[in-house]
């Protein structure tokens, strides 16, 4: 029998970062990957973890019940994954998913790997390779039963904000889904901080130097968040060759890796809106277009539309009231997802432990958590942070500066999609009558879907062809 502490497959940089955090507190570490070379040169460098080259003896090296996280890529690489160690670990041993799967593979993974006696745990974790070595936040998914065997070793390498930033979230899947919102949230806020960025370039005409100073002073003073944090560093960065800001040289295309759009996916599943998110999502891949957007700006450089009037000055101050209402939404519409969410799978999910872990290590951290979980320990039924009387009265004095910046982009053709889905959602949240009943009247008259009417109860159809 072996007496490795934990097991760790797939040492890439968050592996090995995670390898050196649970070593760091204590623990003794094995590490295994596919690429034997990897292997060798992670254990020259760090002579206290043990590398093993073969599965066989990774899976023996380890103590009773083993305890493995899997660190590989998401998808089909961890069902090869688990079926190649089946053939070693036995009953009782503990798998742990670490990776971004999908929370829907989690839950087909537990089921299976639980029907041959052996634990699984879907573990997202958040924080980059910063966090991963020196404290993620870590949202975890499955049985309490296997929980409790790794609970310990979790929380002492989780961040530490009020507690250990590590928490289960529920059965199953629940963790996985909690950590794939987390990143919608990401998506989104990233999204408008880009849009500011934007606005304050071609709007306020300021340079990357005085966006920087506006960044830093929205950080300092109640905005506080590791995203805007990195986006001050981001700022100040300079290209070595040329001595120009280093954001201003990269290319405009953003990249993905899917948990954003898994995100917006289950939202329309669940029938519960996250436009702020989808926008985000769709901006992304419009940037992708980059040869038909170039093409399409020829095209339109006869436009009546002027972005050569520079804004007034107050307008930074205004903009900064749009990004944090906009900003607010983006948590608004998570947590109302992972209330329905919560139901529909029967997660049972801990929202004020979620916006507690939150504080620290993961990558959307933010003063703004505070009042998140302050809201939900008033209420801990409340369906949408916008009507916690604390979050309506402070959207509300943000509202008419956010109304001003929409407006000035869409005179100036700024693109805004995520502050401009958020406003839209804001109303569309609070207004007691939509447009629905139109909607339904259309439907009705090409498909006979039929319709509610407000005066009587039942179904009802019109032949309105007829008159």
């Amino acid at each position: 029998m072996g007496e490795k502490d934990f097991g760790l497959l797939g040492i890439g940089v968050m592996g090995q970062n995670l390898a050196l955090n649970f070593q760091r507190n204590g623990y003794s570490v094995a590490v295994y990957n596919r690429t034997a070379e990897k292997t060798k040169k992670f254990v020259s460098n760090y002579p206290q973890i043990s590398g093993f080259y073969t599965l066989r003896e990774f899976v023996d090296a380890l103590s009773r019940p083993r305890r493995i996280m899997l660190m590989v890529t998401a998808g089909p690489a961890v069902d090869a994954t688990i079926i190649e160690l089946e053939k070693y670990i036995t009953e009782g041993d503990i798998l742990l998913d670490g990776g971004n799967s999908f929370f829907q593979d989690t839950e087909r993974r537990c089921r299976d790997v639980s029907a041959r006696r052996v634990h699984y745990l879907g573990v997202g974790v958040s924080g980059g390779e910063e966090g991963a070595l020196n404290g993620p936040c870590i949202m975890v998914g499955g049985s309490r039963e296997a929980y409790d065997q790794v609970s310990k070793m979790l929380t002492d390498v989780a961040a530490k904000v009020d507690g250990s930033c590590c928490q289960l979230m529920g059965p199953r899947g629940a963790g996985h889904y909690v950590k794939m919102v987390h990143n919608g949230i990401e998506y989104a806020a990233i999204q408008i901080l880009a849009e500011a960025y934007d606005l304050l370039l071609r709007a306020a005409q300021l340079n990357v130097k005085q966006i920087h100073d506006v960044f830093a002073e929205w950080n300092n003073s109640g905005m506080n968040s590791f995203l805007m944090e990195i986006a001050t560093r981001v700022l100040e960065q300079r290209d070595p060759g040329t001595n120009s800001p280093l954001v201003s040289l990269i290319l405009d295309s953003a990249k993905q890796k899917g948990t954003g759009k898994w995100t917006s996916q289950n939202s329309m599943d669940l029938g519960v809106p996250t436009p702020t998110i989808d926008a985000a999502v769709s901006a992304r891949n419009l940037s992708s277009l980059k040869i038909e957007r170039i093409a399409a700006a020829k095209m339109s450089e006869n436009s009546k539309v002027s972005q050569s009037s520079k804004v007034g000055l107050n307008f930074v101050e205004k903009l900064r009231s749009a990004v944090q209402a906009s900003i607010i939404i983006s948590y608004a519409q998570g947590f109302h997802l992972m209330r329905a969410a919560s139901k529909e799978y029967q997660y049972d999910l801990p929202f004020v432990e979620i916006a507690r872990i939150w504080k620290g290590g993961c990558i959307i951290r933010a003063k703004l958590l505070d009042p998140i979980k302050g809201a939900f320990e008033r209420n801990t039924k409340l369906q949408n942070l916008i009507v916690d009387p604390n979050f309506s009265k402070i959207l509300g004095g943000l509202e008419l500066d956010w109304r001003v910046v929409t407006r000035t982009a869409h005179e100036l053709g700024i693109p805004i999609p995520a502050i401009d889905a958020s406003l839209n959602y804001f109303d569309g949240y609070r207004t007691g009558k939509l447009p629905a009943n139109f909607v339904q009247a259309l439907r009705d008259y090409f498909g006979a879907h039929g319709y509610e009417r407000v005066d009587k109860a039942g179904q009802f159809h019109t032949d309105w062809a007829a008159g």
